[in-house]
């Protein structure tokens, strides 16, 4: 609902001497367009005309049209505020009338309700000539205006307060109970002397403000700022639903919603107060959905009592956001996207980034740096909001072409639970924890490296059925002398960053596994050099005495199915969920747990297997598997120190 309907709406149910004194922001608004928005100094100048003579021209016509706006506002104003000064003195007049505290408590809680409608009014008003007109002309007005009568309201409260505690005196009740009195005529009953006392007390539709209201302030005094926004809610009746903090460098934005127990609007005023003295900018809103929570709260107070509605009823859902940093749409899910390159990510990338973020109505919620201060910027972690009318495999195929149009990994995953319960990590081995493929190091020994590398190269672009690539490449390692696996140990290569991550993991208290298609010798000495916890790979045939290769092996052939697998025996033997598992792997063959997983991460992978699977690293470093979880270089550091 637009702000005009909603403040037309509710000065609809204030008295009709209330209403014709309010500011009539539909016209102020009717002025502003057909005045000030065609003189606006943020509408782009012609290429052919001097921006000195177009700003000169325009900054002319935008006084003559800014005055005539700024004077009937002030009229308003004043009118709005002569109104409350006269009905205030008439209110305090009436107290000497010590029978009828009631209908004076009732027009109080009206008159607080003419002078919020009419302030935020105001606000609403000039925040609309700012964003138009290119002037910012909202700070020093709303200034002016907090020396009215309008605002200045202290005597109106103690005039509210007084009259409660009489009517609290002949009803027998807590003042308090006055305000939280429900609006329907139910009974309550009293504290002191339990009798039952009408709750038609106050007017059904102004009873407890219950008025949210977005507060915003922000400046270069990061804990000054909170502590003075903090100090006006103190002073004045109000709940904190929600706050909210960001800081770029020494500038703070500190955001709060409030529920108003009260319409007394002095809050405000003390809040400019604070803003001028910490030299900071304030801001407040009425959310759009506020004209719409009636209806939701009469629903949920009265839906066992409603009849079901017939088919052909319209039935209208209400959306209002959960917190601050929840983006107010209905039908969203949330992701993480984890942006990587080692050397920098590129203003390009972001710009294609941003620009599928736009194409698929995608709005980023929150952006955290995770490598550390003072180098080029090349990690990032977003946090997104993503409709889930969205075709997730149309958008991971656009992600993986704009990835590798620019070197950049984008690693997209749920962003719930899960993201931040991983337990269990399961690697492969040739490849991704070490550099080399073991069979073809005893290749290399057995004088038959070219043969078994084409095989090898073609199962793992999925040419070839694993099992029988195994089969044809073991074979050629017929009658190879045992020691050769002592050998190929002493070569093996670690990839950068596997050992860190290890033990970083470990020291997060993670379960490690390597599932390997190579040979459970070589997968058990990366197990020990690694402290893993389990190594699962295949088993080659000795001859009777124990000297050399049959060219064979021995039980069942560790390929992608069988991966899959034994990732599920793992994860049940240590109490885990696949969603809270972790699988790394460069191969065709890795795909299967890849998939299975809760963040399956192609790790330097082949080009059909980045294509298919979920994640994809691309970078050195092993240490960028932290980063998908969220983990900073900080963070790392923290990590490593703690050996």
């Amino acid at each position: 609902m637009k702000f005009g309907k909603y403040l037309e709406e509710r000065k609809a149910e204030l008295p009709p001497e209330y209403a014709a004194h309010s500011i009539d922001y539909t016209q102020l608004k009717t002025l502003l367009k057909s005045t000030v928005y065609q003189h606006s100094i943020r509408a782009d100048p012609p290429a052919h005309v001097a921006l000195a003579q177009v700003m000169s021209t325009r900054l002319a016509s935008l006084q003559s049209a800014e005055t005539g706006f700024l004077n009937a506002l002030e009229a308003d104003i004043q009118r709005a505020s002569a109104f409350f000064d006269q009905e205030s003195q008439r209110l305090a007049s009436l107290l000497k009338d010590d029978s009828q505290p009631l209908p004076l408590l009732q027009r109080i809680l009206t008159l607080e309700r003419f002078v919020f409608l009419n302030y935020t009014g105001i606000t609403k008003i000039l925040k609309k000539n700012d964003r138009h007109s290119g002037l910012c002309l909202s700070e020093p007005c709303l200034r002016r205006v907090a020396t009215l009568p309008l605002v200045r309201a202290e005597e109106l409260s103690k005039l509210k307060q007084t009259v409660m505690e009489r009517l609290s005196q002949q009803q027998q009740v807590q003042p308090h109970d006055l305000l939280l009195a429900p609006a329907s005529p139910a009974m309550m009953r009293s504290r002191s002397q339990q009798k039952l006392v009408p709750s038609s007390v106050l007017p059904p539709t102004l009873v407890g403000p219950n008025q949210k209201v977005l507060v915003s302030m922000a400046g270069p005094h990061g804990t000054d700022i909170i502590g003075a926004v903090l100090e006006c809610l103190a002073r004045h009746p109000c709940d904190i639903n929600d706050c909210m903090l960001s800081r770029l460098y020494h500038n703070v934005t500190f955001g709060v919603l409030i529920t108003l127990r009260s319409d007394n609007v002095a809050i405000f005023r003390d809040l400019a107060d604070a803003a001028q003295k910490w030299d900071a900018a304030l801001t407040f809103d009425v959310p759009d959905t506020q004209a719409l929570e009636p209806s939701v709260r009469h629903h949920q107070e009265t839906q066992d009592q409603v009849k079901p509605k017939s088919a052909n009823e319209e039935v209208t859902e209400i959306y209002l956001p959960p917190s601050l940093e929840e983006a107010p749409y209905s039908g969203r899910i949330k992701y993480a996207a984890s942006i990587l390159n080692q050397n920098g990510i590129q203003p390009a990338f972001l710009n294609g980034w941003t620009q599928l973020c736009l194409k698929y109505r995608i709005s980023v919620e929150k952006l955290s740096r995770l490598n550390k201060d003072g180098t080029i910027l090349s990690c990032a972690d977003f946090r997104l909001s993503i409709p889930n009318t969205v075709d997730m495999n149309k958008l991971r195929t656009d992600l993986f072409e704009l990835s590798a149009q620019n070197l950049t990994d984008i690693a997209l995953q749920p962003d719930d639970v899960f993201r931040k319960n991983k337990r269990l990590v399961v690697f492969d081995m040739d490849s991704t924890l070490i550099q080399q493929e073991v069979i073809d190091e005893i290749a290399r020994y057995a004088g038959v490296v070219d043969q078994v590398a084409a095989i090898t190269e073609a199962a793992m672009n999925g040419e070839i059925d694993f099992k029988e690539s195994l089969r044809r490449r073991v074979a050629l390692l017929n009658g190879t002398s045992v020691s050769v696996i002592d050998k190929v140990k002493q070569v093996l290569t670690f990839t950068e960053g596997a050992r860190f991550l290890c033990r970083a993991l470990k020291k997060l208290g993670f379960k490690l596994a390597v599932i390997s298609g190579g040979f459970i010798p070589l997968a058990n000495y990366v197990k020990a050099e690694l402290g893993l916890d389990y190594a699962f790979a295949n088993q080659l045939k000795v001859s009777w005495d124990g000297l050399t290769l049959t060219g064979e092996t021995v039980g069942p052939i560790v390929d992608g199915i069988r991966k899959a697998e034994l990732l599920d025996v793992i994860a049940q033997a240590e109490g885990v969920t696949p969603e809270q598992v972790i699988a790394v792997g460069d191969g065709a063959n890795d795909l299967w747990m890849l998939n299975k997983a809760g963040l399956g991460i192609a790790f330097n992978a082949k080009p059909r297997v980045q294509e298919q699977a979920p994640s994809r690293i691309n970078q050195k470093s092993l240490k960028y598997v932290l980063t998908l979880l969220g983990y900073s270089e900080q963070d790392m550091e923290q990590l490593h120190s703690s050996y």
